[in-house]
């Protein structure tokens, strides 16, 4: 069956269709290459380089593959960004989506995974967060991946047969078990990658942004999450789609990492000094953030293989090694 991946050529978007191919699906591939990698789309794997907005071209794709089912990844992610940018974000997050489930409608495809976000629950007042955690967004991004969740209830609602499932995470860490593929942004925000590159002598230090917090090291603590496991959770939402419910879920290992203990777990796995430099907290930056991923793990049997922060880097380190320069 013939899977539409949207952003696939994307970082978390790439793995997933390692993970389709693996299953014995057929992926196929759009992408606007804004920030995806079209090496990192596998060889014989159908590709188009088709933005979101192009929604009769995507009727074509949908039509002339037989699509059954779509994984929705195309997406802007910078929360930073999407403060200072948010009507780019509103565009593509929103009205794209909202151009593919037209285009889906029109070629008669109703099942979706959408790659939501836990930035939809905003700054919690309570931890872990849970599904039943109030969503109240707290910048564009977070805003523009709940509204795309609330037209996706709409859509169910009708009864006119969609199926969907919305996954919300925080941090995905970590690269394809083989190495081939991995995280490879520009411009780079994420802390581990920033960490290895610190470690290949490409950036002068780390930035700690800020060590008072009220954690055991004085550092954030964040939910880190290895990108195969969450797409593998993308795979059993695909294959438990429900007609006419949107159902969701949250994906995290259930406890988070400092940055002071991702830092050491980087100098251990690369034998590295890494220097580091303190600056300033960050806006808005909580302290403590970590998802409750019980829902997913006792109604589908989703269980992550990597729980080790020392393994996650391990195999985000093993890509960096092969491609320092990235794709």
């Amino acid at each position: 069956m013939a899977v539409l991946v949207t952003g696939g050529a994307g970082y978390i978007g790439s793995h997933a269709v390692k993970q389709l191919i693996r299953a014995g699906r057929d992926p196929i591939v759009a992408d606007n290459l804004y920030r995806g990698n079209r090496k990192s789309v596998p060889q014989g794997v159908p590709f188009y380089d088709c933005d979101l907005l192009q929604t009769s071209r995507l009727v074509s794709i949908l039509r002339e593959h037989a699509v059954s089912e779509v994984m929705h990844f195309a997406a802007l992610a910078y929360v930073g960004e999407s403060v200072t940018d948010p009507l780019h974000y509103y565009r593509n997050n929103v009205a794209g989506t909202g151009s593919l489930l037209e285009a889906m409608l029109a070629a008669g495809v109703r099942r979706l995974v959408f790659s939501s976000t836990c930035a939809t629950y905003g700054e919690p007042d309570t931890l872990p967060i849970t599904e039943e955690t109030p969503q109240q967004p707290i910048n564009p991004y977070g805003q523009s991946k709940l509204m795309v969740e609330r037209i996706l209830r709409d859509l169910v609602a009708t009864g006119d047969g969609w199926s969907v499932t919305a996954l919300r995470y925080f941090n995905v860490a970590g690269s394809s078990r083989d190495g081939s593929i991995g995280e490879d942004h520009h411009p780079e925000t994420h802390l581990i990658p920033l960490v290895l590159q610190t470690a290949l002598e490409q950036r002068p230090e780390i930035t700690i942004f800020g060590n008072d917090y009220d954690t055991p090291d004085g550092t954030c603590i964040r939910d880190y999450v290895h990108v195969e496991d969450l797409c593998a959770a993308h795979l059993l939402a695909l294959e438990n789609l429900v007609p006419n419910e949107f159902q969701f879920y949250n994906l995290g290992i259930g406890r988070g990492f400092s940055v002071q203990e991702v830092i050491e777990s980087a100098r251990r796995v690369t034998g590295r000094k890494i220097p580091t430099a303190l600056g300033d907290r960050r806006a808005g930056d909580p302290p403590i953030l970590y998802a409750d991923a019980s829902k997913i793990r006792d109604q589908l049997g989703w269980k992550p293989e990597y729980e080790d922060l020392d393994e996650i880097i391990q195999t985000a380190w093993n890509w960096f090694q092969k491609h320092p320069t990235g794709y």
